[in-house]
């Protein structure tokens, strides 16, 4: 069940919004001051914030920015501020969305299914276990901390091994996903070598990933 944390300090809209979320089966978290907010995110794993700006103990944008810099939890502000220059300053601070009140009920449970689908989706292409990350939307690989730089090929490798983990993937079947990849030919010795050279990149003693089950090909140990 997808977490989100309410944050209006208006009580007839919070409980009119929460309402119309936990019929939608989503869960839901209220808070009504910027304090409460924070208590309530460090309570529990968020799948998305929606966030007035007026509250009692301050601005909404404080709030957004104090969230951005400890993780990417999507932000939609739901707010009476309507000014260009408010709803430029949301986005600048890293928010999805910025809507208006009034507002309709049904146009905003649509963003927020779209916003939560985007999330979603956008997970499923990115493994992170702390250690590796490796986010194959954008092509973009971290190994402790930093950026991690792959060839087309080892990039194309890490990449089959992260959509078959657990599974014995063959020598074959390897190298047809490999087949011309990046406009060079693939035998296996070059797909040997390019999986040492992956392994080189993203392992250490204390981090294996690549298993070679001898004479029939790699598998992907995935512990987590």
């Amino acid at each position: 069940m997808q977490t989100i944390l309410l944050v209006e300090d208006d009580y007839e809209l919070n409980e009119s919004i929460t309402y119309m979320l936990r019929q939608e089966r989503y869960e839901v978290s209220s808070a009504y001051s910027i304090k409460e907010a924070r208590d309530r995110y460090h309570e529990q794993e968020l799948d998305l914030i929606l966030l007035d700006v007026n509250l009692p103990d301050g601005e909404g944008f404080t709030f957004c920015k104090w969230v951005k810099e400890k993780k990417d939890v999507p932000v939609l502000f739901l707010t009476a501020r309507d000014l260009e220059e408010d709803a430029l300053l949301g986005y600048e601070l890293g928010a999805e969305d910025y809507v208006t009140k009034p507002f309709s009920m049904k146009i905003l449970l649509k963003k927020i299914r779209v916003m939560l689908k985007l999330v979603s989706e956008e997970e499923d292409n990115v493994f992170d276990d702390g250690y590796l990350r490796a986010d194959l939307s954008k092509a973009k690989v971290e190994v402790n901390g930093k950026p991690c730089s792959l060839t087309p090929t080892e990039f194309k490798l890490l990449q089959v091994f992260l959509e078959h983990r657990r599974q014995l993937l063959t020598y074959n079947v390897l190298l047809e996903r490999l087949w011309d990849c990046d406009g060079q030919f693939v035998d296996k010795h070059t797909l040997v070598v390019n999986v040492n050279r992956l392994r080189g990149k993203i392992e250490d003693t204390q981090h294996k990933y690549i298993s070679n089950v001898y004479g029939m090909g790699y598998q992907w140990l995935d512990l987590s």
